[in-house]
């Protein structure tokens, strides 16, 4: 008897708990779905949209968050236009409902990365600003001196429930200069404001700058900071010492108890710009409200027949799920077949092997972050048939998104890469695939790559000129190997210096096949396989993409021109040249010192006279002439290679660079022409990675 009493009590126990657990649920589920997850590195067009809350004039584009029009289509005008992008969840600050000065307030911290972009003729305006508001839209008339916030008519009101943090480029009455940051209460009229003119920033410079910014707030001491650093693709950006503002605010006096976090812009009549976000991290303290025991009444009243019926929902859910776990290892069990089935597949590596090979993937073992993963240093230990300790380096990609996606990346990567085989690719060790994680082991390249020893090294330790003819003779080489040599075309589509590594004695490897795409023969593009699109990295990318929409072999030659000029040169093709109080591309810098026959002075100053001359002459023109705007007039990577190895004279390039012309595509390409948007010329932190006898050039 004692024995069934104890056994009821424990059902009933357990009955209650499982109520209440479905309960705690079902409160859960009726909050809506959760929307995606900080961090955003990049701002996806299609994954993205549900995610923000945008408003008439923002949008996402060219994987950034465009708070004002930023079209070069001259019948979307950029002027007197206002925007507010807010993530689509509220957050709950404050839990009490009576008001108290000691109540702690949620803290948060920001990260993003701003890119204000003006033409060279653009007068620089209005303005953008970090905001967390109860109201997610933009109000009517809040273009121009209003950034998005309020309008005429309601400025300054506390019914306006608005802290923001503004960067201003355009001077009003009441504002100190057209370069400032300030902290603004429901109003445009800030509380505090800091010139940055004397600490060396300008938020919207002629030469197109990134910038981080971090805002800081903490709700226990109510003090909000603000801290902002110029950032570029080679050395991002750290965060100061010294905030730039700060200011003690408790922010419950000013908005409501659920409040959205996001940014606001706007232009004026003649003072415009492109406000864009292109990086953006949130992590925000949660409160939870206390729970009401009116499920554990409800619970008590039901009674046994609910929470026998409860106990029966369980077994079934408890089986949906053992079905969900069984249809996800039938998948993984296929995938798994897939890879094993294709010819020449390299080893496969346990997930624990490769785990104690990086330290757990420690962040000081972190080689570099691309697009698609983030890629490790790793150390596989081993013992010989001596029975002795040996030893061998690798480096580890691991794929950050572990879903459908990722998967997708995972197999195009891998299904392209390991057949490859040529002396001048990163050859492919081995591969992981293990309850969900995907991994991809390579050779560790102990020179990294080209574009660390042209940006981050000294002048007296810059790449030798010898090294430099041999790192193009290399990729060169591989070039002509995916394009002809193995049995399909390989469009790499992201050829550029990162993605180029060097080995011990600097023989180039290239690699990062993320991108790339196998052609058949009777093909001419990925976008025939409806992979259309324009990935890349600005700089590197032909021009007839951003109009097609495809990459093809010839827009490969494109980027190779790129990294030839690059290399030479010792300059980024995706940043301007300022000559003479003109702006330059790369491309067009070097063009211009040829027409006017002095294109030596394109070398790299750091090599001084250490290289030889008519070899720089020759590549400076092979590089223009791979650059060529019209595909057709490009060489063929057989001729690349003959130019660099000295059997081939320099390529004839005319003085003058030509025309893209559209017109003489129409027929090649049938999609529809598209306008590429000004933030292409920004947005360059977005990347969206042989048989020959290969010679130093003579």
């Amino acid at each position: 008897m004692r024995c069934s009493k104890r056994m009821l009590i424990t059902f009933l126990v357990a009955s209650f708990a499982i109520m209440l657990h479905y309960a705690a649920i079902g409160a859960a589920a009726a909050e809506g779905a959760k929307p995606k997850d900080f961090p955003f590195l990049i701002f996806d067009e299609k994954t993205d949209q549900n995610t923000f809350h945008f408003t008439q004039h923002s949008s996402i584009d060219k994987g950034a968050l465009q708070l004002t029009p930023d079209s070069l289509n001259p019948q979307d005008s950029k002027e007197n236009k206002s925007g507010r992008i807010m993530y689509q969840r509220p957050y709950r600050l404050w839990l009490s409902d009576i008001y108290n000065d000691d109540d702690v307030v949620a803290s948060f911290n920001s990260t993003f990365l701003i890119n204000v972009y003006r033409e060279k003729d653009w007068d620089a305006g209005e303005g953008l600003a970090f905001l967390i508001a109860s109201d997610i839209h933009v109000p009517e008339q809040s273009q121009g001196q209003w950034l998005g916030l309020t309008n005429s008519s309601t400025d300054g009101k506390a019914t306006n429930h608005f802290v923001a943090v503004e960067f201003d480029t355009e001077k009003q009455d009441f504002d100190p200069d057209a370069n400032h940051i300030g902290l603004n209460i429901n109003s445009v009229k800030s509380n505090k404001t800091v010139s940055l003119k004397p600490l060396g920033i300008e938020i919207s410079p002629e030469t197109p700058t990134n910038y981080s910014v971090w805002v800081d707030y903490n709700g226990r001491s109510k003090v909000l900071e603000v801290y902002m650093a110029k950032d570029s693709l080679t050395n991002p950006a750290t965060k100061p010492l010294t905030p730039l503002l700060r200011e003690t605010i408790n922010l419950r006096e000013y908005l409501k108890k659920e409040s959205y976090f996001g940014f606001a812009g706007s232009t004026g009549t003649s003072a415009v710009q492109l406000n864009c976000v292109l990086k953006w991290d949130l992590k925000v303290e949660e409160f939870h409200p206390r729970k009401d025991l009116i499920w554990l009444k409800i619970a008590v009243g039901v009674g046994v027949p609910v929470t026998s019926l409860l106990l029966v929902s369980a077994v079934w859910l408890g089986v949906g799920y053992s079905n969900k776990r069984k249809r996800t290892r039938i998948e993984e069990s296929n995938v798994l077949r897939k890879l094993k089935r294709l010819p020449g597949m390299p080893r496969e590596f346990k997930y624990k092997e490769l785990k104690e090979a990086t330290n757990n993937f420690h962040e000081s073992m972190r080689l570099g972050q691309g697009g698609f993963g983030i890629v490790y240093r790793g150390s596989l230990h081993h013992k010989d048939h001596a029975n002795t300790n040996s030893s061998a380096e690798i480096a580890v990609k691991k794929f950050s998104r572990d879903n459908i996606k990722g998967k997708d990346d995972f197999m195009a990567e891998l299904t392209i890469i390991h057949r490859l085989r040529h002396k001048h690719l990163v050859r492919l060790v081995g591969w992981c695939y293990e309850k969900g994680k995907l991994l991809l082991v390579y050779d560790f390249m102990p020179n990294g790559s080209v574009d660390k020893h042209l940006y981050e090294a000294s002048s007296q330790n810059t790449l030798n000129w010898k090294h430099r003819c041999k790192i193009l003779a290399g990729v060169a080489s591989a070039l002509h190997y995916l394009q002809n040599e193995y049995d399909q075309k390989v469009v790499h589509r992201d050829l550029k210096a990162s993605n180029i590594m060097l080995d011990s004695d600097f023989n180039a490897r290239l690699g990062d096949f993320g991108l790339a795409r196998a052609l058949d023969q009777e093909r001419n593009s990925y976008a025939e396989l409806e992979l259309a699109g324009v990935p890349g990295t600005m700089g590197y990318v032909a021009p007839e993409c951003f109009h097609t929409g495809k990459a093809t072999p010839e827009s490969d030659v494109f980027g190779f021109g790129a990294v030839v000029l690059e290399i030479v040169c010792g300059r980024s093709p995706g940043i301007k040249i300022l000559h003479e109080h003109q702006q330059y591309s790369l491309i067009d810098w070097v063009w211009m010192l040829h027409r006017e026959g002095r294109i030596e002075e394109a070398v790299d100053e750091r090599l001084k006279n250490d290289y030889v001359f008519d070899e720089a002459i020759k590549l400076l023109l092979l590089g223009l002439a791979c650059s060529h705007p019209i595909a057709s007039e490009r060489p063929q990577t057989q001729a690349v290679c003959q130019i660099i190895s000295g059997t081939m004279p320099a390529p004839s390039v005319p003085p003058f660079k030509p025309a893209f012309t559209w017109s003489s595509m129409a027929t090649a390409y049938s999609s529809t022409e598209t306008v590429s948007t000004l933030s292409n010329i920004i947005l360059s932190s977005i990347t969206v990675s042989s048989s020959i006898t290969e010679e130093h050039c003579m």
